[in-house]
C-alpha cells in the first residue's frame, strides 16, 4: 500500500492520503468504510434543512425556544 502521511508546519501527522485505486480496494475488503465517504446532500435534503431553519428562528422570534450562542451552531457544520 502506498499511503503518505500529511503533516502540519510543525511536522506533526495530521492525515493519511490514500490513492483511490487503493480505497477501493479497502471498501470492498471492510464495507463499514462506505459510511465514512462525504455524500453531497440532495435538493431536497438542503431545502428540508433550511425549513427546520427557519422554523426554529421563529420559534426563538416567539420565545418558544431559547437561543443558540452562534459557535455551538458553526460547531454543528
Amino acid at each position: 500500500m502506498k499511503i503518505q502521511v500529511i503533516q502540519d508546519s510543525k511536522g506533526i501527522a495530521t492525515g493519511v492520503y490514500i490513492p483511490m485505486s487503493e480505497w477501493r480496494q479497502l471498501k470492498k475488503q471492510y464495507k463499514e468504510l462506505e459510511a465514512l465517504e462525504y455524500q453531497e446532500p440532495t435538493k431536497d435534503q438542503l431545502l428540508l434543512e433550511l425549513k427546520e431553519a427557519v422554523n426554529e428562528l421563529k420559534q426563538v422570534e416567539l420565545g418558544k425556544l431559547k437561543a443558540r450562542p452562534a459557535k455551538e451552531l458553526l460547531d454543528e457544520l
